[in-house]
Formats: structure tokens, sequence, C-alpha cells
């Protein structure tokens, strides 16, 4: 607040300066959804990083506001099909290690 108010930044300006780098978002829930859809229809991302600067209240910011865009445009699952995160990637089970072979038993 303190620089903020020497330098007579708007919260976007503060924002902006206090972002780790360009590819940081800032904006209303439909600017954000916007910025993913792009990297993601240009296969500019393969996954996103999303860094909350305090919690639990950016995070339900995000899950309340921004989600529901994306689930709009399709990108945004609204289910998962499989039980497991190794399912829901479409990976295969690997064969246990500590299975006992069938043969040498």
């Amino acid at each position: 607040m303190d620089r903020a108010r020497a330098r007579n930044l708007t919260i976007r300006e503060l924002a902006r300066g206090l972002a780790r780098d360009e590819r940081t978002i800032v904006g209303t829930p439909e600017t954000i959804a916007d910025h993913i859809q792009e990297w993601f229809e240009t296969q500019a991302a393969d996954g996103f990083n999303v860094i909350f600067p305090y919690l639990p209240e950016t995070l339900d910011d995000f899950a309340d506001l921004v989600i529901p865009h994306l689930r709009r445009r399709g990108l945004f699952r609204t289910s998962y099909e499989g039980r497991t995160l190794r399912e829901n990637l479409g990976l295969p089970r690997p064969a246990s290690r500590y299975a006992r072979d069938r043969h040498s038993a």
C-alpha cells in the first residue's frame, strides 16, 4: 500500500509491478479466461500454474469467477471419467514391481 500511495499507482499498475513476469495475467475473470483460452488454442501452453497471492480468498475467486467462464467455453471439465489421476491423464497402469512373478512361484 505504501508503494502504491507513494507512486500514485492504480490497482492494475500495482499488480503489474508485483507480477513475476510478463506472463502474469491481471484483469477481470473474463480477461483471465480469454488469455488462458488463447494460450490453450494456439498451443502456447500445455498446462498452467496458478499462483495466488494469499489464500483462501484469491483461490475462491478463481474457482468461483474464472472457472465458470472456462467451463462455458468447454475448456475446463465438469467431471472426471476415471477414478485416479493416472486414469484421467490416459496413462497405462505399470506392472507392480512388488507383485509375485506367477511363473516363479
